[in-house]
């Protein structure tokens, strides 16, 4: 099983601070392998605050259709966190999100009994989007007070060696070519990410 290892910081990161985070390289792929851009997810838990989660992608032109926030960014050029935050629960987080920002996170076991997360929290969890001549990234802060909220649990836990299961991956279902990438192997015969089975490691360091 892959291991990723999210540094602690005291601060929310720069720039710069992000040239310096391990890299979660999405780059398997199982349904085939005709389109597989340079991909790959960075995560950091600054104390205090929550996570931030920065996924990035080699693509000139993404396609990037949907806005707003709970739309189909999936069918677009789309980079994706899913995450149980919680140790004693079988509930994950998908996050995913489109190079304008556009984003649909929920709550659920499974893919059918999901719950938007706007219903859970005040407010979804910001996204910011970069784009360049050659690449786009997204990043997302996941606050450690509405992870507390929407699980019933303590910030308490977010130390090191608190261990969040989960995957990152990579996707476009209504692009030019239909493509599915991701980090941690999906052992199904047919695309599917909501499979927490297949999750790996992402264990909190110092």
């Amino acid at each position: 099983m892959k291991t990723y290892n999210i540094k602690t910081l005291d601060h929310v990161p720069c720039e710069k601070c992000w040239s310096k985070i391990e890299k979660a390289a999405i780059d398997e792929c199982v349904w085939g392998d005709d389109y597989k851009p340079v991909c790959y997810a960075q995560v950091v838990y600054v104390k205090g605050d929550g996570f931030y989660a920065r996924l990035t992608c080699e693509e000139a032109n993404p396609k990037a259709v949907h806005t707003g926030f709970f739309s189909d960014v999936y069918k677009d050029s789309c980079l994706e966190m899913f995450a149980q935050w919680d140790e004693d629960s079988d509930k994950y987080i998908n996050i995913e999100m489109n190079s304008l920002g556009a984003s649909l996170i929920a709550l659920g076991a499974n893919r059918h009994e999901r719950t938007p997360i706007d219903r859970l929290i005040e407010k979804p969890f910001p996204v910011t989007a970069e784009k360049t001549e050659n690449a786009w990234s997204v990043t997302v802060h996941i606050p450690q007070d509405d992870l507390a909220q929407i699980y019933g649990m303590s910030a308490d836990k977010f130390v090191p060696g608190y261990t969040i299961r989960g995957n990152f991956y990579k996707c476009g279902d209504e692009t030019e070519i239909e493509h599915y990438v991701m980090w941690s192997p999906v052992g199904t015969p047919s695309p599917d990410y909501h499979r927490p089975e297949y999750f790996a490691k992402m264990v909190i360091t110092e």
